[in-house]
Formats: structure tokens, C-alpha cells, sequence
């Protein structure tokens, strides 16, 4: 079992659960075409719609290796998120990181190395028995919104922050959605508004240098 405790040094494994696609969430319904309908937030909500597309953008996925039996969860939701948008196949670019502490710093770099359109945050923090899970959260989630700030580059926050096992596997795609497959969404989401606002335009996608 993961233990219930922030980052574990160990290799436990979680026992084999069902698909985390078995609890998709409604919000997405996907087009043969490989693009997705987003419903909107607004005050017409269910009759707005826009189309999205990953394809001709360059994506990083920063991940932790702790609690990685949720965590590679998360990876393969992002990772089926940004295939169902059609990303293409040598855009998508993943790096791991020891915890969830290390994440923005390597965010950061991937966010200033110029590659990339997006980068999405992947990790899993459980409270334990002292007030670490606090330090480590919030420390997690003020870098991740600082490199954001910094480099004007979208950096997804994809980072489960759980009371317990329980909530944290619910939210690696057991009954309440993947956090992997929704980061990655919105990344798709954010370079696409990017673009049609702002005029930023894709990075050249070329051969991955990172781990795929």
C-alpha cells in the first residue's frame, strides 16, 4: 500500500484497481477528430462551447517518483489527454523529480529552456503525522505559481494534496477524475487562448531530449 504519509522513501505498491478512464469526468466529450468540447464557465454555461487542439505544441511534464504508484496514474491520464487532443507523438516531453519539493524548480527550468508551450505539474502529497504535509504543500504550490509568473509560460498544477490514501487514490482516477488527465487539459485549454489572444505561437516541435 502507498503510505499515508508525505512522499514515502519506500517502494510499496498500491493493489491493482480498476482503470482510473472508468472515472472520466463528464465535463469532456471527445470528437473522433481528436479534439475536445470544453463547456464553458460562464452564465450560459452548457451552450457555449470551444474546440481545442494540442497538435503543433510542445508540452513538459514535470513528475514526482514519490507515492509513484498514484503518481504514474497521473502521468498516463496527462498523457491520454494530450493523445486525445492530438499532441503529437514527439511534443511531449517527461522529466521526474524525487518529491513533490523538487517540482518548480525543474518546472522552472522547463519553463525557461524555450521548448515548450505548457508545462504540467504531476505529484502526491499525503498528510502525515506531523505538520511536513503543510511546509511541503504549500512550498510546492507557491513555486509552481511563481515559475508561472516568472517565465509568462502556462504551468499546470496537477499536484494532489490529500488527507489520507483514500482521497489521494479518488483523485488519481478511481471515482473522482484524474488530476493528470484535467492539468493536461487545461494546458491545452491555456495555449490555445494564448495564442488566439495573445498571438504566442507554438514552439517548433522537433526530437524530444527529454524522457518519454
Amino acid at each position: 500500500m502507498v503510505p499515508c504519509s508525505y512522499d514515502p522513501r519506500g517502494t510499496g505498491c498500491y493493489h491493482a484497481l480498476s482503470s482510473w478512464q472508468l472515472a472520466r469526468p463528464l465535463l469532456y466529450s471527445f470528437r473522433t477528430s481528436g479534439q475536445i468540447n470544453l463547456r464553458l464557465e460562464t452564465s450560459q454555461a452548457g451552450t457555449d462551447q470551444a474546440t481545442f487542439s494540442a497538435r503543433g505544441f510542445r508540452f513538459a511534464i514535470v513528475a514526482s517518483r514519490w507515492n509513484d504508484a498514484l503518481v504514474s496514474r497521473l502521468i498516463d491520464g496527462a498523457r491520454d489527454a494530450l493523445a486525445k487532443l492530438s499532441a503529437d507523438q514527439n511534443a511531449i516531453e517527461l522529466f521526474r523529480v524525487p518529491g513533490s519539493f523538487e517540482i518548480p524548480l525543474c518546472a522552472l527550468k522547463a519553463a525557461e529552456s524555450g521548448r515548450f508551450d505548457a508545462v504540467i505539474c504531476l505529484g502526491v502529497i499525503i498528510r502525515g503525522e506531523t505538520p511536513h504535509f503543510e511546509y511541503i504543500a504549500a512550498e510546492t504550490t507557491r513555486g509552481i505559481g511563481a515559475a508561472g509568473l516568472k517565465t509568462g509560460v502556462p504551468l499546470l498544477f496537477g499536484v494532489i494534496t490529500a488527507e489520507n490514501e483514500d482521497q489521494a487514490n479518488d483523485r488519481a482516477g478511481v471515482k473522482l477524475g484524474n488530476k493528470g488527465f484535467e492539468a493536461a487539459t487545461a494546458a491545452v485549454e491555456l495555449v490555445n487562448l494564448y495564442r488566439e489572444a495573445f498571438g504566442t505561437e507554438p514552439r517548433p516541435v522537433g526530437v524530444a531530449r527529454g524522457r518519454s
